[in-house]
């Protein structure tokens, strides 16, 4: 299986419950909820989305046709950072990650002394070998993966408020503020909830505050 990487980075940690840990980022091109262009917005399941996962022209991304050669790229984009006998960490995200993260990846990565985290919405089952699974449910799929280390619910969604989720089986429940041109009121509507329901903590996107990828 060859992989379609849209850009891959060294940063820290912005949201949930490793917030501030040194991370190599590698997210995978496309998505199962849309397609990333614009113009299909209006018709997409999560209309919401600000994360440009189209192609592999970003920084560090690229085709891998093995997953020995991502592994091994992953670990050098660690390596230009970061101190090679600290911990590493790897996060995959997207658009959508559990459409390219398979065993082998998996395999490849874990030999090379990654912890390995996932970000995604949850429509697909997760492979066995992944340490940390974070779960955004987003509307208009159904959720797959509905066990994990947090789940990460954007608020408000009128389609999916928090009590849907709430018995699942996850270890920490995040609600993040939906990002745009509310976004002081939607911080407003978490904090409040999550002050009447405390199995809900507020998650921010620390990362955008202090300027960082």
């Amino acid at each position: 299986m060859s992989y379609a990487v849209k850009e891959m980075f060294v940063t820290l940690q912005g949201e949930g419950a490793q917030t501030g840990r040194a991370s190599v980022f590698c997210r995978f091109a496309g998505c199962n909820l849309w397609s990333g262009r614009e113009s299909d917005r209006a018709t997409a399941a999560c209309q919401f989305c600000d994360t440009d996962f189209i192609g592999t022209d970003g920084e560090g991304g690229g085709r891998f046709e093995t997953a020995t050669l991502l592994a091994e790229t992953i670990e050098a984009c660690w390596n230009s950072r970061a101190d090679s006998s600290g911990r590493r960490y790897v996060v995959f995200t997207g658009g959508e990650p559990l459409l390219q993260l398979d065993p082998a990846l998996i395999d490849a990565v874990s030999k090379r002394g990654f912890e390995i985290a996932v970000e995604t919405n949850g429509t697909i089952k997760a492979p066995e070998g992944i340490d940390w699974i974070c779960v955004s449910p987003k509307p208009g799929g159904k959720l797959i993966q509905n066990t994990g280390s947090e789940l990460k619910l954007v608020y408000p969604q009128t389609e999916l408020p928090p009590e849907m989720f709430k018995e699942l089986t996850f270890e920490h429940f995040w609600l993040q503020p939906m990002d745009g041109p509310e976004r002081l009121e939607n911080t407003q509507a978490s904090v409040a909830y999550c002050l009447e329901h405390p199995q809900w903590r507020l998650s921010l996107q620390t990362h955008k505050m202090i300027g960082i990828p």
